[in-house]
């Protein structure tokens, strides 16, 4: 398949983006690039440069052409969904104008409550990095923030130095859609940070005016891929690995933060999320939580059986 121009490099910053930031198997990015690769080589047929020059009319003959070519309505439905998960790439993360999808139809299906670990499983997870090195002390310091802050993957190798006052114990971070919003540093994740900025990162520094905060091990400002690559590393030394994905950390943080006691409304704006309507998915796995524990403690309920 022959693409070129604007819809190439939105095309391969999108399949890196479901890759590194979404942590979806090659299996699932393929399907990605599949599905959306079919549009851009119906755009490339209509002569439409970039996805700001798709028209809404184009978009139904686009579907209409998948439809007749033999493509089943369960392949349809992916497609569709394909389409709109990299709508929600360019307005999100790229920074552009949405396809015009309006109305088209959109699979229904159950939303899969997030991966969450135990607080124990936090804890082993934590302790991985040896902090002897800069390497080290930068990997626990990568660690404690994301468990300790609740910020994205994506949030954390946009940080520089001048977004982080351990003084005040607070972080600037620019989410989703340039919001920008200051969570709260303390405890381990502020020991880790000011251990890694005076012992691990002018070790790795390779020039004075370098502002990000998390440094590669050439000096660079450490991409999303290297940072998910830390997390990887130490989940599979405790055996964690097939349970990780890019945003567990962030939602251990915020389920431990709801099961002891934090406000759902307070959860949301640490998180960045524009609607509560979008946290109140740990309001179920808190749930599910409290179910387990009281099937495993109580002395009467072993009688009942957890439902679906």
């Amino acid at each position: 398949m022959e693409v070129d121009g604007a819809w190439a490099a939105l095309l391969r910053e999108f399949l890196v983006y479901m890759r590194a930031e979404r942590g979806l198997s090659e299996r699932t990015v393929e399907a990605y690039r599949r599905d959306v690769g079919r549009l851009v080589e119906y755009a490339r047929r209509q002569g439409v440069s970039s996805p700001s020059e798709m028209e809404r009319e184009q978009i139904t003959a686009f579907l209409e052409e998948m439809g007749e070519s033999g493509l089943s309505p369960r392949s349809l439905a992916r497609l569709t969904a394909s389409l709109r998960a990299f709508q929600r790439f360019l307005v999100e993360e790229g920074g552009g104008e949405p396809l015009p999808l309006g109305d088209l139809p959109y699979p229904r299906h159950a939303r899969r409550l997030p991966a969450v670990l135990s607080q124990e499983e936090v804890k082993a997870l934590l302790e991985q990095p040896m902090p002897g090195d800069a390497v080290g002390l930068r990997d626990r310091a990568i660690l404690e923030t994301l468990y300790g802050t609740g910020i994205r993957i994506s949030e954390l190798v946009s940080l520089d130095l001048e977004d982080l006052d351990l003084e005040e114990g607070e972080m600037r971070v620019l989410g989703k859609g340039a919001r920008e919003r200051v969570v709260p540093v303390g405890g381990r994740a502020a020991e880790a940070l000011a251990s890694y900025l005076a012992h691990g990162r002018p070790r790795l520094s390779r020039r004075p005016s370098q502002r990000a905060l998390f440094l590669n091990s050439r000096g660079g400002r450490i991409t999303r891929q290297g940072a998910w690559g830390v997390v990887r590393k130490y989940a599979d030394r405790v055996g964690l690995g097939g349970r990780m994905t890019p945003h567990t950390l962030r939602h251990s943080y915020a389920t431990h933060l709801l099961e002891n006691g934090v406000d759902l409304r307070y959860i949301q704006e640490l998180l960045g999320h524009a609607s509560v309507s979008t946290t109140q998915i740990y309001t179920h796995v808190s749930r599910k939580k409290l179910k387990e524990v009281y099937l495993k403690s109580h002395p009467h309920a072993g009688g009942l059986r957890e439902g679906p």
